[in-house]
């Protein structure tokens, strides 16, 4: 690999020792002007991750200063991340450098994701059309995929192998990608790093809580969010985590969203932070459940909801219903009941002139 590639894996082993032969000092990169550039890049690499996709840039070998500061806008990004210690943006980056690096790896050939995966310890043989891996490696590689597809149970073995198409590997590798970038975030950070870095945090701040607010307050303003069932609740906080959810629970979030009046492009935008998130096949799904082929599907009830494990942290409401929207109307009509006994209360106790 040369220095193009590191600058676009900056993760990978032998990028991590090119930078720290630069003998750039850590108070440099936080407070040099001549580091400025690589700064602004690390926190729209932040700034992007918690929108939705972190992009990365055309490079080729020539361009030595554009891959400087794509190079040293990593470690920043890092140290941005860090200085605000929110699980969710953690999770949220880690995950948008792992897609984005994906991107680009599919679009690479056998030989380069051969060399690439090795420094994962995966050391797969080439086919015609991808790899063949160790049932041990893809184990490894696919324990965090919920997908049925990606299940060992669904895979033929040959000889103990199993084998994947190229752009498999590259999603197997996105895994191991995003757990290497979780690495060690956040890192440990002093008050004053903190301060040297406060000029660059007040717009990522902002975003995150934009982006956390959004569900609860500016999209759904139909919907009242926070009277849902606490599996409901769970998935969307998961799926805005970038978690992926069981294909199961996914139906079950989808078609809950869309019968209590949720549209579509509401559903997609949830979708965004998903690890394997794929715009048309999203959208043929909840298009699909939503009643695109005649039949519009309703959420399973609670006691499927508990066969498939998707019940989660049942409350006192749940002991007394046996379907997610019944509990979701309960609360409803309690919430309107209170208000209109307010709003009379209010009324009765007005003074009067007479």
């Amino acid at each position: 690999m040369d220095e193009k590639d590191f600058a676009l894996y900056p993760y990978i082993s032998e990028a991590s020792s090119h930078v720290r032969g630069l003998g750039i000092a850590l108070d440099r990169l936080v407070t040099s002007r001549a580091m400025e550039s690589a700064r602004v890049r690390g926190k729209e690499r932040v700034l992007q991750a918690i929108s939705g996709e972190l992009i990365k840039p055309n490079l080729s070998i020539s361009d030595e200063q554009k891959i400087l500061l794509e190079l040293l806008s990593y470690p920043f990004s890092r140290i941005l991340v860090s200085s605000i210690d929110d699980s969710f943006l953690t999770r949220r980056y880690c995950l948008a450098e792992a897609v984005a690096s994906y991107r680009l790896l599919k679009t690479q050939n056998l030989a380069f994701l051969r060399e690439f995966a090795s420094d994962f310890g995966i050391f797969p043989d080439e086919t015609e059309n991808g790899f063949k891996i160790h049932f041990t490696s893809y184990i490894r590689m696919a324990s965090s995929l919920k997908a049925i597809e990606w299940k060992l149970v669904n895979r033929k073995l040959d000889h103990g192998n199993v084998n994947v198409s190229k752009e498999e590997f590259a999603r197997l590798l996105q895994e191991l990608i995003k757990n290497r970038v979780e690495q060690n975030l956040p890192m440990p950070v002093d008050d004053e790093l903190v301060k040297a870095c406060e000029s660059y945090l007040g717009e990522i701040r902002e975003a995150l809580e934009e982006q956390k607010s959004t569900f609860g307050e500016s999209e759904f303003e139909s919907v009242e969010t926070d009277i849902f069932p606490p599996c409901i609740t769970h998935a969307i906080a998961n799926t805005q985590a970038g978690v992926n959810l069981a294909h199961s629970m996914r139906f079950a979030m989808t078609a809950f969203l869309l019968t209590i009046g949720m549209t579509v492009d509401d559903i997609m935008n949830l979708f965004t932070a998903s690890p394997d998130f794929d715009i048309e096949k999203a959208r043929y799904q909840v298009e699909h459940i939503a009643g695109s082929s005649g039949t519009h599907y309703k959420p399973p009830s609670c006691s499927t909801m508990q066969t498939y494990g998707n019940c989660y942290a049942p409350d006192e409401m749940c002991k007394k219903i046996s379907h997610p929207l019944n509990y979701y109307s309960r609360k409803l009509w309690f919430r309107r009941r209170d208000m209109q006994n307010g709003k009379e209360e209010s009324v009765s106790e007005k003074p009067t002139t007479e």
